[in-house]
């Protein structure tokens, strides 16, 4: 079971948040300060760490800061009141992996939650599966129903960015810039032709779609 740290002050916001990650079906630790947090961190591994800054005894930079001295991977997530600049810099400076401003939508929450979790995994166990499509960045190899699918790298770089992310939408302009980085000769035309060839090499897999999104660039569903 994946086992997340909630640290947050406010007990009842803790309480709330808790029992919707229990109700998920994630095994929870409530911590109402830092110090609490940081000595739960020490005794036991968890898959997420998710902190409020504004804590008593030790503040949520001071966790995050300590957590990363032992654990370069864990993800975190603040959730906090601090919607300024400087603050959200600093977190992700230090490591942290999403910011959440309070007030917030705890189903959203969740979501975001959910989506730090997948990309995690797949940064562990360098491959994702969906349906009866394999993709391994080790071997730098796609699979559907175990006979390979022949993408080039690039191909293969793009259909694993989309597929990290779906739902996302990824334009086109910031699919050139960072899949054809300075290329002068590459243009919006050149994605289309592109994304053409990552479909019909894909038509055969089951799990997901990439969709048009008319006017931006492209996302990947999941049926």
């Amino acid at each position: 079971m994946i086992r997340i740290l909630v640290a947050e002050d406010d007990k009842d916001l803790n309480r709330l948040v808790s029992f919707s990650l229990r109700n998920e079906g994630y095994d929870v630790t409530a911590c109402l300060d830092g110090e609490e947090a940081l000595e739960a961190t020490e005794r036991v591994k968890y898959d997420m760490i998710l902190t409020d800054i504004m804590m008593p005894k030790m503040d949520g930079f001071e966790l995050a800061e300590n957590i990363r001295s032992f654990d370069k991977n864990v993800p975190i997530i603040f959730m906090t009141a601090k919607d300024d600049k400087p603050s959200k810099m600093l977190g992700y400076s230090i490591g942290i992996d999403d910011y959440v401003t309070k007030p917030f939508d705890i189903d959203v929450l969740v979501l975001k939650i959910n989506a730090v979790l997948r990309r995690a995994r797949i940064e562990t166990d360098k491959q994702i599966k969906i349906g009866n499509f394999t993709m391994n960045t080790e071997e730098h190899t796609a699979t559907a129903d175990g006979e390979e699918i022949s993408l080039t790298v690039r191909e293969f770089d793009i259909l694993f960015k989309l597929l990290s992310y779906p739902k996302k939408t990824f334009t086109r302009s910031a699919l050139m810039e960072e899949f054809w980085d300075y290329d002068s000769s590459a243009t919006s035309r050149t994605v289309d032709v592109y994304m053409a060839k990552i479909r019909e090499k894909t038509s055969v897999c089951d799990g997901f779609e990439i969709l048009t999104v008319h006017g931006l660039g492209y996302k990947v569903v999941l049926k």
